[in-house]
């Protein structure tokens, strides 16, 4: 089966393919870099995480050491 390449829209196979659904680890590596910089998102409300004393709070909403000071 034939495939295009998400990133390159190269056509590629997808058996025997080890990157696959990209054309090359090139490819795979320059999409994994997009989500590592938050260049794609997946839409969606904020998650809520307990901190340490057992509390919810919003991901967004701790403060760094800096702010602090």
């Amino acid at each position: 089966m034939e495939v295009v390449c998400p990133t390159c829209k190269k056509k590629t196979t997808w058996e025997e393919n080890p990157w696959r659904p990209f054309c090359s680890e090139r490819c795979k590596l320059f999409d994994l870099g997009k989500w590592a910089s938050e260049e794609y998102k997946i839409e969606g409300k904020k998650e809520e995480e307990e901190d340490e004393g057992g509390q919810k709070e919003e991901k967004s909403s701790k403060k760094s050491s800096l702010e602090d000071q």
